[in-house]
């Protein structure tokens, strides 16, 4: 069972501003700063009502703090159990072996979504005996790095050797080496235009015991900007087979007019003319169960503190037999904006997510509509139950958003000023369909 919530009593907030602080100077900090109506900032260390808080903030401080019921920061006390590399995969697995003990095989089955795994150097015997026996690309990953820092593909067990002496694995020293995971390389990932791409989609966690989650139905995939190939003399090409916007920004020959990403719900309608309504639904219905399934996974680590929610960032990467991989879960997902269209984006949903977390109680009490401005209760102790036509979608990731208005009102603004419109270049740019379609 997870962690009860630290602390007791309903008692809300005191009349009066909502006092905020942010330890960061992006979307999140513009949003907050336009709620001019009954909300202030503040540089007060404990004095504050809500705080954005970086993740060093909560490992150091959070609890030395004893927090007033209606205080509210924006992370799990031990959000890492879900967000570092090594403890997800510990966890998943976890979760599959209990399953699988209480003879639940089916539902184990379906723990199907990461990759083979080994942390390095705890498990790098065992991942030497895989190697040797089945071979293949596989790629390196260090789990305290962002941004794709730090990673590489490999395919020859003189690669690794030659990063094992980089990295100086000696017993004798003090200082412990940085851990990393080896994790097979799905060579064959789906392709637009070519490219390869991942995507972001956000979820929100307001508890987790129970556990209530919201997803937003909007999101983006993330292109490469090189054409994709899994021969081996390309397996150092970064610009192909990492989709890190970080690194792709510095790809050669570049055209940043075009931009790198494409919406999810582009991505959803571009999946039903390929494949049909019937495919492009179940996919994006697997990746729905991805998410509350390694949600579930998590949860009996966590600490479920009623101060604490948390906006996660999925990377989800989709393979040529449609079937959705998770790469990781971010706990700090960027807020920072690449575009106009990028900001609307985040601007619309950290707006929603204020009005989910409910500073100032206009709502009831523990009470959540289905449906809050772009997110979608999918989990609230258990599956939440809300598609009782045959023509429904089983998810609504990707569906059509009120709020994609702001977005394609973003460029149509960005046309008119005779700004090129961002868009990923990967081959035909499927059309909005009518607001009032179901997707």
């Amino acid at each position: 069972m997870a962690t009860p919530p630290r602390g007791a009593g309903d008692r809300q907030r005191p009349p009066g501003a909502v006092k905020w602080r942010s330890s960061l100077r992006n979307t999140i900090y513009d949003v907050l700063s336009s709620k001019k109506d009954g909300w202030v900032e503040t540089e007060s260390d404990t004095d504050w009502d809500f705080f954005w808080a970086d993740k060093g903030w909560i490992y150091h401080e959070l609890d030395k703090l004893h927090l007033n019921d209606w205080q509210r920061v924006n992370h799990f006390p031990n959000h890492w159990e879900l967000t570092r590399k090594d403890l997800l995969i510990k966890n998943l697995k976890r979760a599959k072996k209990q399953l699988e003990r209480e003879d639940r095989y089916a539902e184990a089955s379906q723990y199907n979504f990461f990759p083979l795994t080994f942390v390095v150097p705890s498990e790098y015997r065992m991942f030497v005996e895989e190697f040797k026996r089945s071979g293949g690309t596989w790629i390196m990953k260090p789990i305290g790095q962002a941004q794709g820092k730090g990673i590489f593909l490999f395919n020859k067990l003189s690669q690794i050797s030659d990063w094992k002496r980089d990295h100086t694995w000696r017993p004798d020293e003090e200082e412990v080496p940085e851990t990393y995971l080896a994790q097979r390389y799905i060579d064959s990932p789906y392709l637009v235009g070519g490219k390869k791409f991942d995507l972001r989609i956000y979820v929100l966690v307001t508890n987790y015991s129970p556990l209530r989650v919201l997803l937003y139905r909007s999101g983006f995939a993330r292109f490469t900007t090189t054409q994709y190939s899994n021969k081996k003399e390309d397996i150092n090409n970064v610009y192909m087979h990492l989709t890190n916007v970080a690194i792709q920004k510095h790809a050669p020959g570049l055209d940043a007019s075009k931009g790198m990403k494409w919406p999810i719900r582009n991505l959803r309608m571009f999946m039903g003319s390929r494949h049909g309504a019937e495919a492009a639904n179940e996919l994006f219905h697997n990746m729905q169960n991805l998410i509350i399934r390694t949600l579930l996974a998590v949860q009996p680590a966590m600490i479920n503190d009623k101060h604490c929610f948390e906006l996660y960032g999925y990377d989800i990467l989709i393979d040529q037999s449609l079937k959705p991989w998770l790469l990781e879960v971010n706990a700090s997902p960027s807020l920072s904006a690449s575009d106009k269209a990028d900001l609307t984006l985040k601007t619309a949903m950290l707006e929603d997510m204020l009005d989910i977390v409910d500073m100032e109680n206009k709502r009831e009490p523990g009470k959540l509509e289905l449906k809050m401005g772009g997110f979608d209760l999918i989990w609230d102790g258990g599956p939440v139950m809300r598609f009782d036509k045959p023509t429904s979608l089983p998810t609504m990731l990707g569906a059509y958003n009120d709020r994609d208005r702001n977005q394609l009102r973003a460029n149509k603004e960005d046309s008119l000023e005779g700004k090129p419109v961002r868009r990923a270049s990967v081959g035909p740019q499927p059309v909005c369909p009518n607001p009032d379609e179901k997707l």
